[in-house]
């Protein structure tokens, strides 16, 4: 998104008039900013053989699949719904594997049947998958390295405390589940946590991958997962991908040497490919001031963008509107029966009533996460391609909210 002629602008398409077009509030996304990120890691890790799984959870969207299918992306998928769609979206079945966690094992039945690759993290479900498949299904065991990488404890997975993966002092464990059925061990798979800030804390988390995958035999891949931070506001830090890159190549060459075997270095990024990429327009319904506060009340609330009140994230606030102007200080809220506050104490320019709000990342876990909370419609999606809009998930109405339900003749 750029500023021209006092108006914001993505890929040329000016923001007000796509709210004003698809209505409000609304989500845009920007393809061009996801080719971006996509050619970015895979240019940092041209010195090794690898492999990116678009990690979906962070949006869904099948036109989103679909131009990751396009540039050569697999799939990572944590649920049989993720699955399906990724299926439709036209993936192989073999460039998608499914990473559940606390799932029934009649769940993971049905997804080996629609032949994708299945990553297991626990030790009950390992032994009991052994039993029923043997070597007739490949596997992938997802490791806990207990390497705290990331930020936020709402989204560090590799830690000790983790319900994520098996433990590396459970290996022999797992060595004897394995050897006893005859599985076949394909990969082994490490997550350690969203917004990694420090790459010398992953390198170190890499060394335990390492060591673990010389104790099996015949590996076909090492999948590190993702977590890549990426920068919420100015001067923000973000994971320096390129100097990743560099040294995790060369240390993962070193032990494909090591090993004997060329394997595939395969990651799971999906913050990193869609967060910067994804903008959510809102309208100020109401200014309102208080013996202490400014607040901006906007026509949405947490059921349409939570992150800011489940993780404390922070998203950059613009008056799209008034690109120009004088500078005052707003609380950003919404219209939700709870305190719903996107953003306290913010300085934009002056805001009146019918204006236009920006937020910026809203690409990854933002609408993925939205919900019908007081019966609310979910927003609009529009991807912006090759200098046009497309509406991509239309806006709920009323029949969207009870299709479901079930009137009692009775009452």
């Amino acid at each position: 998104m750029e500023l021209k002629k006092n108006q914001y602008v993505i890929d040329g398409i000016p923001v007000v008039g796509l709210a004003e077009k698809h209505g409000s509030p609304l989500y845009i996304y920007e393809s061009a900013g996801m080719i971006r990120q996509y050619k970015r890691i895979t240019e940092a890790f041209k010195g090794s053989r690898v492999k990116i799984n678009y990690a979906c959870k962070a949006l869904t969207n099948i036109n989103v699949l679909k131009l990751f299918r396009q540039m050569g992306s697999g799939l990572d998928a944590v649920s049989i719904q993720e699955v399906t769609v990724g299926l439709k979206a036209g993936f192989d079945p073999r460039d998608i594997l499914y990473t559940p966690n606390c799932v029934s094992f009649q769940e993971i039945e049905e997804v080996v049947k629609m032949g994708v690759r299945i990553n297991i993290d626990n030790i009950a479900i390992l032994e009991e998958f052994g039993h029923k498949y043997g070597a007739e299904v490949p596997i992938c065991i997802r490791i806990n390295p207990h390497i705290l990488a990331g930020a936020n404890h709402k989204i560090s997975t590799g830690h000790i405390d983790s319900k994520f993966g098996i433990s590396i002092y459970q290996m022999p464990h797992v060595h004897r589940v394995v050897e006893t059925n005859g599985m076949k061990v394909e990969g082994i798979h490490m997550h350690s946590g969203s917004d990694i800030l420090d790459t010398e804390v992953f390198l170190q988390a890499a060394e335990i991958m390492f060591d673990t995958a010389k104790s099996f035999s015949d590996l076909e891949y090492v999948d590190f997962g993702s977590g890549f931070k990426v920068a919420y506001r100015v001067g923000d830090v973000s994971t320096d991908i390129e100097s990743l890159g560099e040294h995790l190549s060369v240390r993962f060459n070193r032990f494909c040497k090591e090993y004997g075997k060329d394997l595939t270095l395969i990651f799971e990024p999906g913050k990193f490919l869609v967060s910067e990429a994804g903008y959510f327009v809102a309208r100020i319904n109401v200014i309102k001031q208080t013996t202490s506060t400014v607040f901006a009340g906007l026509d949405t609330g947490m059921n349409h963008f939570i992150r800011p009140m489940f993780y404390d994230a922070y998203h950059e606030i613009l008056n799209v509107s008034k690109p120009e102007g004088k500078t005052r200080i707003y609380t950003v809220v919404g219209y939700i029966c709870e305190t719903d506050t996107f953003g306290w104490n913010r300085k934009m320019t002056e805001a009146s009533e019918g204006d236009y709000l920006l937020f910026k990342n809203a690409g990854a876990y933002c609408h993925a996460m939205s919900s019908n909370y007081n019966s609310r419609f979910r927003p609009a999606e529009v991807l912006i391609h090759e200098g046009k809009d497309y509406l991509i998930r239309k806006r709920e109405e009323m029949d969207d909210l009870l299709r479901n339900q079930l009137e009692l003749d009775i009452l």
